[in-house]
């Protein structure tokens, strides 16, 4: 191996979204704000959950899991991101893109599979709300929860071990924000079609499978809501399922644009924002969503902000 390809092993060099240093500055401001509202938004969602014992219920359960999920995909990607706004040399160790690969395609893979489950929770209670305790079981809850964290990483260690493989020659710039399996694969100086027939197979199996069952899902919620008679009814058994929808139409949408067909996927800089709407924005609004649009989670919220203003008044007295 030449002096070249032993240069290619060590390190990758991210292009990232801009060379101008202004701009660069003023985007590590407001990634690193929008960091820290993720990471304390989503440990406060598991905070609330742990503490407050109505919303021990599956599908707090599932949004526990969601939540470590979202905090852990930004946390894979924004830091790194981070310190690159503010380096000259925007290197990272080739273990460390391989690292990232993993565990930001692991992740993002977990969280199709889990919006499905969550799917099939909300599908349970909206349509057979009488058998929904004995259904929707604490045993069958971890059984789908363990699936989800054991499917998304399966494929992430596949597709880390294939894409890791490829001869690189003396490719080393990956004009991306992160180590995106799309922008390592384009490093590749051999033909990459059985790379991309992979990504779209897997796509189809982590992304398009989850996709159709949450759309099998709602269909059955829907035709089951129009046949409540009464409107209050109607409200609450939509409320009920209002937040996760949300986040499905976040989570889903570009991400199908994106990986069924690489060849035909979006420019380099559509690719690097949605990447980065992936990291940053769904993981900060996912628990907005559930705060503002949730009764229960909001009830509970204004219960232990009680009891904080309690604790306080008694230490100031």
């Amino acid at each position: 191996m030449g002096t070249n390809n032993q240069t290619w092993m060590r390190e990758f060099i991210l292009l990232g979204l801009s060379s101008d240093w202004d701009t660069q500055v003023s985007l590590f401001v407001l990634l690193l704000v929008m960091y820290l509202v993720t990471v304390l938004g989503n440990f406060l969602i598991i905070l609330l959950i742990r503490l407050d014992s109505r919303l021990h219920t599956p599908m707090y359960f599932f949004l526990t899991n969601l939540s470590l999920v979202d905090v852990s995909y930004a946390t894979s990607i924004v830091p790194q991101m981070l310190a690159h706004l503010l380096a000259a040399h925007k290197a990272i160790p080739f273990v460390s893109c391989a690292a990232q690969l993993f565990f930001s395609l692991g992740l993002g893979g977990i969280e199709f599979v889990l919006l499905a489950v969550m799917a099939y929770d909300r599908y349970v209670a909206v349509c057979d709300p009488l058998r929904y305790s004995v259904i929707m079981h604490g045993g069958l809850c971890t059984r789908l929860a363990i699936t989800s964290w054991v499917s998304g990483s399966m494929n992430s260690l596949i597709h880390t071990a294939i894409t890791f493989q490829l001869p690189m020659c003396t490719n080393k710039y990956i004009d991306h924000i992160s180590c995106e399996i799309l922008a390592v694969v384009r490093l590749a100086c051999v033909d990459t079609s059985s790379n991309e027939i992979a990504i779209t197979v897997s796509s189809i199996v982590l992304l398009m499978t989850p996709f159709c069952l949450v759309l099998l899902s709602y269909i059955q919620i829907i035709s089951t809501i129009l046949k409540i008679q009464s409107t209050e009814g109607r409200k609450k058994a939509f409320h009920t399922c209002a937040s996760h929808l949300t986040v499905v139409v976040l989570c889903y949408g570009m991400a199908i644009f994106t990986y069924i067909e690489p060849r035909s996927s979006p420019s380099v800089l559509q690719e690097k924002l949605i990447s980065l709407f992936y990291a940053v924005l769904t993981p900060m609004l996912n628990p907005m969503i559930y705060s503002v649009r949730n009764k229960e989670v909001k009830g509970a919220w204004q219960k232990l902000l009680g009891q904080l203003s309690g604790i306080t008044s008694k230490l100031a007295t």
